[in-house]
């Protein structure tokens, strides 16, 4: 028996099948599994028309989703795309512009997305109890859906985590562990829980299925423009939002939703912590751990990533580019997009409008893109000393 439309698991980097019947964390290769779905079958049965008339939220697109049950829902996705012209002239940029308001989500981040997906496969295949390291709006999530839920959460977060996300973890009844260190070094507090004590690992890309939530970023764009942008500008930390998207168009253009055209997928990461802009600009595959992190932006103080072949795959597929860019210009991006849109957006989100910039004079964003910005999270979540303008370390 499967799940609904998932056939199995497929290792990402070598292609080998695994069960999707059973808890899965990574393949036996150590590279993220992907969950495959009878793509031909539903070709001309799930369409944009199939799909247009149900809730607004994610769980429209269940047919390439892999919770087969009633999910937990607090009404996650289908967030607002806002047109930005007065964002885009204050640039001096002749561009369509457009926000994807990713705060809007329930727990106020596309965290969100990925974490109702993981949490509802992942009791329905028998987890009684979950847990992740976090920046901090993936721990808020997942301690949101584990109480939906009704099963225990454990969260282990940088110390300097601004303290409204630690309160919001305890509220909902989340078991939080402050850390000295990054959040390499909380992933190491989780995976001693994980083997001590039997919970399951939500870390990012080490288990399948919150980068299904997150592809739905990818379905929403096609429904809301009907096509797809020429250029995707993403905040990258742990980049799953960035390959969920790429995997999303690739099951579009099978499904028939689109052709064979892809937007160009740029990587924004801050200059304290840039391991894929310098994996970019030195033509690896694979990105080496960036020793002593430092930004204000939490969510891309992430030294390392478990998907980095895969977002840089992403990146040269589609003749996209990768760019670093200050504090400094994350907290006045801040602003500008503020008073230009109406979005309060994230310093990560920020980060994307900082970018653009320094992406038209590389070319990247040509004169008449149609260009969509990730907002990944609501700007509250940068209350704390964490967002004080200076950059922090997790010391």
């Amino acid at each position: 028996m499967t799940a609904a439309g998932c056939s199995h698991l497929e290792c990402t980097a070598t292609g080998e099948r695994h069960e999707s019947e059973e808890l899965q964390t990574v393949s036996r290769a150590g590279a993220p599994l992907y969950a495959r779905y009878d793509l031909a079958a539903l070709r001309g049965r799930f369409t944009p028309s199939a799909v247009a008339a149900r809730p607004p939220d994610l769980w429209r697109y269940r047919e390439v989703l892999p919770v087969r049950g009633r999910p937990i829902s607090l009404g996650e996705g289908m967030t607002p795309l806002v047109e930005a012209p007065r964002l885009a002239s204050s640039l001096g940029l002749d561009i369509d512009l457009r926000i994807k308001d990713e705060g809007q989500n329930p727990t106020g981040s596309f965290k969100a997305r990925g974490l109702a997906v993981a949490v509802s496969r992942a009791v329905e295949l028998g987890a009684r109890a979950v847990a992740l390291p976090s920046a901090g709006n993936a721990a808020g999530a997942a301690a949101a859906y584990a109480a939906a839920a009704g099963i225990p959460a454990h969260v282990a977060m940088p110390r300097d985590t601004p303290p409204p996300i630690v309160d919001e973890c305890r509220a909902l009844g989340a078991d939080v562990t402050l850390v000295d260190g990054l959040i390499t070094d909380c992933a190491r507090v989780v995976q001693e829980g994980a083997r001590r004590e039997g919970w399951f690992d939500l870390s990012t890309l080490r288990e399948p299925y919150r980068v299904e939530g997150k592809k739905t970023m990818g379905y929403e764009l096609v429904e809301q423009l009907g096509q797809l942008p020429d250029v995707v500008v993403y905040p990258t930390g742990g980049g799953t939002g960035l390959v969920g998207m790429w995997k999303a168009f690739a099951e579009l253009e099978e499904l028939g939703w689109i052709g064979p055209a892809r937007p160009r997928m740029i990587v924004v990461q801050a200059e304290g912590c840039a391991p894929m802009v310098r994996a970019w600009r030195e033509d690896r595959e694979r990105a080496e751990p960036w020793q002593d992190a430092r930004t204000s932006a939490a969510g891309l103080r992430v030294p390392r990533a478990i998907g980095d072949f895969l977002i840089l795959r992403a990146v040269r597929e589609s003749g996209g580019t990768a760019v670093a860019v200050s504090d400094a210009a994350m907290v006045a991006a801040t602003a500008l997009v503020g008073r230009t849109t109406g979005v309060y957006a994230s310093l990560e989100g920020a980060a994307t409008a900082a970018a653009l910039p320094e992406l038209a004079s590389l070319g990247a964003v040509r004169p008449g893109d149609r260009v969509v910005l990730f907002s990944t999270g609501s700007g509250l979540t940068n209350v704390g000393p964490a967002a004080a303008g200076s950059p922090s370390t997790s010391a």
